[in-house]
This record gives C-alpha cells, sequence and structure tokens, in this order.
C-alpha cells in the first residue's frame, strides 16, 4: 500500500503559517477524490478555517492544542500520560525516526504530525499496522472526544479555577480541528480496514492529567 498521502495529511495538523491555507486546499482536494466518506468533514473545516486572517489561525492552533488547549497532539500523552510507558514509547519511536530519516522538527516523537510522516516512510507493514490500531487510531478516538460540549465547559471550568482567566473561544470555528481529526481518522479506517476494538489498556483522562499538570506549574511558579 502507498502510504505517501499520510505525508500531505500531516500538514494539516502543522502550526500555520502563510501557505497553509493552500496546504488544506490541496489535502481538501486529495480527500474529496479519494475518500467521499472523509470529505464532509474535511469541508466543514476548510470552511471554518480563516484563511485571510494567520492570526487567527494560529489562535485557532494554540486553542486547540496548546495553551489552555482542548487537546494535546502528543499521542502518548493523550494514551498514558506521564506514565513511564510514554518514556518507552518516545524511545522506541525516536530509533525508528532516525531509522527513517525522519526529521520531527522541535516537536517530540509521538507528535501526530510526526507519526503520520512516519506512517509514510516506514517499509515494516507490521509495526506500520501497529502504530495505527495501537497509537494512532485510539488516540484519535480519545482527542475527538475531548471536543464534546460537557468536556470544552469542564475545561474552562479547570482553566478559570487555576488561571482566573481564560483565552475565550473564537466561536464555532474552534470545533475546526475537530472535523480535520474526524476527517483523518475516517481515511485511517478506510486504509487499514479498522474495526473497533475493546480497550485493552485505561488511558487517562485528560483532564485530570491537565489539573495535575497546571498545579504542578503553579506551585513550581511559587517555588521560584
Amino acid at each position: 500500500m502507498n502510504l505517501i498521502h499520510y505525508t500531505l495529511l500531516a500538514d494539516l495538523f502543522g502550526y500555520p503559517d502563510g501557505a497553509y491555507p493552500q496546504k488544506v486546499t490541496d489535502i481538501q482536494k486529495f480527500i474529496s477524490d479519494n475518500y467521499p466518506e472523509a470529505s464532509r468533514d474535511m469541508d466543514k473545516f476548510a470552511e471554518l478555517l480563516p484563511a485571510h486572517d494567520l492570526n487567527k489561525m494560529e489562535e485557532l492552533y494554540i486553542r486547540s492544542f496548546d495553551v489552555q488547549s482542548i487537546t494535546t497532539m502528543d499521542i502518548g500523552y493523550v494514551l498514558f500520560g506521564d506514565d513511564y510507558k510514554r518514556g518507552e514509547l518516545l524511545s522506541n519511536l525516536n530509533r525508528e525516526h532516525v531509522k527513517t530519516d525522519n526529521d520531527c522538527g522541535s516537536e517530540l516523537a509521538d507528535h501526530l504530525p510526526n507519526l503520520l510522516r512516519l506512517v509514510s516512510k516506514l517499509d515494516d507493514q507490521e509495526l506500520i499496522l501497529e502504530m495505527i490500531e495501537e497509537l494512532i487510531v485510539p488516540a484519535l478516538k480519545k482527542m475527538i472526544s475531548e471536543f464534546e460540549p460537557d468536556r470544552l465547559e469542564k475545561k474552562k471550568e479547570l482553566y478559570k479555577k487555576h488561571y482566573k482567566t481564560l483565552i475565550e473561544s473564537p466561536g464555532d470555528s474552534s470545533l475546526m480541528y475537530l472535523s480535520g481529526l474526524k476527517a483523518l481518522d475516517k481515511v485511517i479506517r478506510k486504509d487499514f480496514s479498522i474495526v473497533d476494538k475493546p480497550e485493552k489498556r485505561q488511558t487517562i483522562d485528560f483532564l485530570q492529567s491537565l489539573d495535575t499538570e497546571i498545579k504542578i506549574e503553579i506551585e513550581n511558579d511559587v517555588k521560584t
């Protein structure tokens, strides 16, 4: 199976720059031509993209994945939190990135775009399938669930509790990346004939992990 299109799909989740709108257009056309079942989600993503305002594109990215985020693209964290298993995963992934000369840039080895590019470069089909079934698909399921209204409201309450302020969500556009994640999930499920299985592991609760992380951050600030 030719998986080079995962390099293209990885660009959907990169930090926006001036070239980002054209990348989205290219991905939208590719999905429309090859994955009609994912095209509605991708079209929604393109519709919500503030293509002529780089600041708003950056704000959406930060709001979704970085500061006071909805979720994170570090899928090892999504699945394991700060458990030692994530350390093992990062070590193993780093080895595969090096072997395939896959440049992770400033992000960690389990960052979603880095994993998608790795999928496109690996020759070991068993390893690819293992990554898809055991890491990427379960993480996407968790990430998508973090956009549910009740989860979003709880996050707002959490950030207000600790920071006393909240980065306001820019309307419906705040759900833009939800559509992108759903489109990616549908592409992967078609490519690999994925059928949902009972979860083998207890994944972390992002809200609980986030609460702990913020408390540690505040304690460290007080000490310094």
